[in-house]
């Protein structure tokens, strides 16, 4: 007799896209993802629609279910207008870039007019750096220290960093979410 054994799923094995109910992802920079926990919940709390599969099934001993790819929530949720000042999204809106010598490695922050000298911590005033950029321009001024940003700083769009993120897509896509993401782009003949 042969019995078949379903593989180990792990927490982080199958998560789920997470739409809003109009069919977009919540938010793409970072992916609105749930881990497959959360999103049983909601399916059981009845607070979103499954609308694709994994192959794969969770057990107990009175139930079982595939595990949902991509859920839309039933209630509508509004997105925000304005994204939120973190680092992230300064290092997306600069294309995860030392803004002073283009390096990828060892992104920090850097403040254009220090604090000492009465810079505050704004999307105007702070940039991407990679460390050793940093330490060498310290708290001195961008003229003084010979280092002026390649993109000046500023406040970005939701649409900015939608249009950067694109060139950082996540690590981890299912075919499952390619419907649903990037679905403004031009669509091929």
């Amino acid at each position: 007799m042969s019995v078949h054994v379903q593989p180990i799923v792990r927490p982080d094995a199958c998560p789920a896209l997470v739409l809003n109910a109009d069919y977009r992802p919540l938010s793409y920079y970072p992916l609105s993802v749930w881990c497959w926990q959360d999103t049983i919940k909601a399916v059981f709390l009845d607070r979103v629609n499954i609308v694709s599969h994994y192959d794969k099934t969770v057990r107990s001993p009175t139930f079982e279910m595939r595990l949902p790819s991509v859920v839309s929530l039933k209630t509508y949720v509004k997105p925000t207008r304005i994204p939120a000042f973190t680092r992230f999204n300064v290092f997306l809106r600069d294309r995860f870039t030392c803004q002073y010598c283009g390096a990828r490695e060892e992104l920090t922050f850097d403040h254009v007019i220090p604090r000492s000298k009465g810079g505050q911590t704004t999307w105007e005033n702070v940039v991407a750096a990679c460390s050793p950029c940093n330490l060498r321009k310290g708290d001195r001024l961008p003229r003084d220290a010979e280092m002026i940003p390649r993109q000046a700083p500023f406040a970005p769009s939701l649409a900015d960093l939608h249009q950067n993120g694109r060139h950082f897509p996540p690590n981890y896509l299912h075919h499952s979410w390619m419907d649903y993401l990037y679905w403004d782009t031009e669509l091929e003949p």
